[in-house]
């Protein structure tokens, strides 16, 4: 069985026989591999009318359990943001009706973002979408090679982590 990225190595190996292309055998297929997932991803969101961003968010407060509220500073690590971008995207989530602003009661300062019923309703449709759409991008992959892939990439990205 060949792919193009074969094709990409062949050629290559034919131009520049004296480098090692392993590593470009298994990143270019990740990096074909990421592109079809974006696509997917946002396909998965815009059938449920949400940004790639809404759902980070919207995501990270459905995580957390309970009540499905987060500090705005638990959201910023957990979204990997700026304060000045969490601010705008609570507004702009509070605006959909997707999350409210509510007092913390351990920081009278302090507020919390909960994710409201159609929050979750957005974020639960678009994630099961999310997961329908990746489980065909496994298809081909009986259930032990998906979790001998899942494992190996693991391990490639320990020493990231």
């Amino acid at each position: 069985m060949r792919d193009e990225v074969d094709d990409l190595v062949e050629a290559w190996t034919r131009e520049r026989s004296d480098l090692d292309l392993a590593p470009v055998e298994v990143f270019s297929r990740i990096s074909r591999l990421a592109r079809l997932l974006d696509l997917a991803r946002r396909k998965a969101f815009a059938d449920h009318d949400i940004e790639l961003w809404e759902f980070d968010v919207l995501a990270a407060l459905r995580r957390a359990g309970g009540d499905y509220e987060l500090s705005p500073g638990r959201l910023i690590r957990e979204t990997l943001v700026t304060s000045g971008t969490m601010t705008n995207r609570v507004d702009r989530l509070t605006g959909r009706g997707f999350v409210e602003r509510l007092p913390d009661p351990n920081d009278r300062r302090g507020v919390l973002v909960r994710l409201t019923p159609d929050g979750r309703e957005a974020v639960d449709g678009a994630f099961e979408a999310l997961v329908a759409a990746e489980r065909d991008l496994l298809a081909e992959l009986p259930a032990k090679d998906r979790r001998q892939l899942a494992g190996l990439l693991r391990r490639l990205m320990t020493p990231f982590s």
